[in-house]
């Protein structure tokens, strides 16, 4: 958007005798991407801009056209016109984006390159180094509400621990901002940004944030017996064709299979809910085991759901899963050594199947 307004494809136009402000014209635009090459050709071209038009970057100045034409037609940025969504989510991110901006501008910044267990890690930082001074800055008005913006900015992957074992903290634990704010990104990205290459290739790209927990209500259970039903059946025989889906056991949509939610008796496991807080605070009856599940030809055998943390919410009794000790109502604590109390059972399990056969995880349980 700034390269095409220094570049003044961005414009006020004037079309039947009305002045549309800040736009430009769709076919110009095209042949832009080429000449620049953010595009190979103009079918990769519309792609992107269709891209932008269905995460409600760009749209037509008039809205008389849902999708990106490559034409004498007039589109805009919604951020040049006071129409763009600003979420939860998009003012998470953007306030990570101006922290990053005012910290790489400083002289002194706290961000540096340090090195932990042999390991040297780029846009580092302590937890309590944030803490002061994003209290020094004026960004937030005390310790508490410092802490409860940088724990914002890890559920939202632009920040992590650098070995993803903790949440954030006000103490000398070491942080980096995940994502570099002033990577040069290729657009072409963009049309790749569901796939799991694209997370290892550029982990780095903003094109890679993801939400890291669920909006509340958005986690739908499927009773205990239709999930073991679904792990018995796949172990058994694909039905992944059923779903249109490649995974197994971790169906990110159900109800492509089943009838909706609320005709199939939806129930957690669990019985009541419980907190990461309440995980993870000392003298907890909690204890923490590993268990390394080697998956065998059609995959792990469980079933996980839930967010902040997830649970085990079924176990399919002749699976490797329950030969290597999981149980039901069990929290997953981590995924291959990353820390994944903070994360929903979408992202637990992409990170499950795109990792390697052989799979340690760590649990939480409740003492009896």
């Amino acid at each position: 958007r700034l390269r095409l307004h220094d570049g003044k494809l961005i414009k006020d136009r004037r079309y039947h005798l009305r002045t549309y402000p800040n736009c430009f014209v769709a076919k110009e635009l095209t042949d832009w991407l080429i000449d620049h090459k953010e595009a190979p050709d103009r079918e990769t071209g519309i792609r992107l801009m269709q891209k932008l038009m269905d995460h409600y970057i760009i749209h037509h100045v008039c809205d008389e056209h849902s999708d990106y034409k490559d034409a004498k037609l007039l589109y805009r940025f919604r951020k040049d016109d006071g129409t763009f969504p600003l979420s939860k989510d998009v003012k998470v991110f953007m306030r990570g984006q101006s922290l990053y901006e005012k910290l790489v501008s400083m002289d002194e910044s706290i961000l540096k390159v340090r090195e932990e267990n042999s390991v040297k890690y780029q846009r580092t930082f302590l937890g309590c180094e944030m803490i002061d001074w994003l209290v020094q800055e004026g960004e937030a008005e005390n310790r508490k509400e410092a802490v409860e913006l940088g724990r914002a900015l890890l559920e939202h992957g632009i920040i992590q621990h650098v070995s993803n074992r903790h949440h954030f903290f006000d103490s000398d634990i070491l942080y980096q901002f995940w994502i570099n704010f002033r990577r040069r990104c290729r657009l072409t990205e963009l049309l790749n940004e569901n796939s799991s290459r694209t997370l290892s290739e550029s982990p780095d790209s903003p094109f890679c944030l993801r939400k890291l927990n669920p909006d509340p209500g958005n986690t739908s259970f499927l009773s205990v017996q239709k999930e073991i039903k679904i792990v018995s059946a796949v172990r058994r025989s694909s039905i992944t064709s059923l779903a249109g889906n490649s995974n197994p056991y971790f169906s990110t949509t159900p109800t492509l299979v089943f009838p909706p939610v609320a005709e199939c008796n939806p129930k957690s496991v669990l019985k009541r809910p419980v907190t990461n807080e309440e995980l993870l605070s000392p003298g907890a009856p909690y204890i923490k085991k590993t268990l390394t599940i080697v998956g065998d030809a059609v995959g792990w055998g469980f079933v996980v759901r839930g967010g902040r943390p997830c649970h085990i919410q079924a176990v399919d009794p002749g699976g490797p899963a329950a030969a290597a000790g999981m149980k039901v109502c069990q929290f997953v604590f981590s995924v291959n050594g990353m820390y994944v109390l903070h994360l929903d059972y979408q992202t637990i399990s992409s990170l499950i199947m795109t990792g390697p056969r052989t799979l340690v995880m760590e649990v939480m349980e409740a003492i009896e």
